[in-house]
């Protein structure tokens, strides 16, 4: 399996989408936060605004709620002041992590990572060491019981993704940054439902372990993705087709 595929991963953890589903929706209203306030509420002229609102709807977040996060953005959030911030580092096996957060308070989040990098059997890495394995790209995912695989892909592909991908019934379609919201679009038109999408780190090569450090790393992503500030993980863990995650 992809090793960038958190839609992957989440097919082996039974009733883990919904379970996180409350946690997305509090972190990608942060992220509408953040980019109304820096780009300002228009989605038209503010392209990162427009990306965060695409993901948000990919999500099924109702539209009052993104309109709410948009306006608490222009009206300056109370004052909060959120700032970006990107961890390297290795989980068990030596697989890469690409941690992004947004945090208001960049000493508590540091020591948060930290401590929950520790206690998995991780570590930060020095300012790239990982980064320099990963690319930013488009990535749709859509659950193989719910759509035709080959009809998708050649959608797709005349939309203009650069790849597609289906392992185990996780189907990914991958896509330059600039053609993200083409794709997207296209394929939403044509009556495809994805479960997310976002524009996220993707890994160039992936690092292959045992099923008892995959699940190690897994846990792992899964502990720093419940912290409040860490908005994503990227990894270059390949999941084996046939691993099925300990309940």
């Amino acid at each position: 399996m992809s090793g960038h595929s958190k839609w992957a991963s989440i097919k082996h953890k039974k009733g883990a989408l919904d379970a996180k589903r409350g946690k997305l929706f509090t972190k990608i209203i942060k992220e509408i936060n953040v980019s109304a306030r820096m780009g300002g509420g228009d989605i038209e002229t503010n392209a990162g605004l427009r990306t965060v609102v695409l993901k948000a709807k990919a999500a099924n977040m109702p539209k009052d709620n993104i309109d709410k996060a948009i306006k608490k953005g222009i009206g300056g959030m109370d004052g909060v002041d959120y700032v970006e911030l990107q961890y390297e580092a290795y989980a068990p096996g030596g697989v890469g992590l690409l941690i992004s957060a947004l945090t208001d308070n960049k000493n508590r989040t540091a020591a948060d990572v930290r401590s929950i990098l520790n206690k998995g059997g991780g570590s930060l890495a020095t300012t790239g060491a990982v980064s320099y394995q990963f690319a930013r790209k488009g990535v749709i995912a859509y659950d193989g019981e719910d759509v035709d695989f080959e009809a998708l892909f050649e959608a797709a592909l005349e939309a203009g993704a650069e790849d597609v991908t289906n392992d185990d019934g996780a189907i990914e379609v991958l896509t330059d940054t600039a053609d993200f919201e083409a794709v997207l679009t296209a394929l939403q038109d044509a009556g495809f439902n994805q479960i997310s999408a976002e524009i996220t780190m993707v890994s160039d090569t992936n690092v292959t372990l045992d099923h008892e450090h995959t699940g190690k790393v897994l846990r792992l992503i899964d502990r720093l993705e419940d912290n409040d500030d860490v908005q994503n993980v990227a990894s270059n863990l390949d999941i084996p087709a046939d691993f099925e995650m300990e309940e």
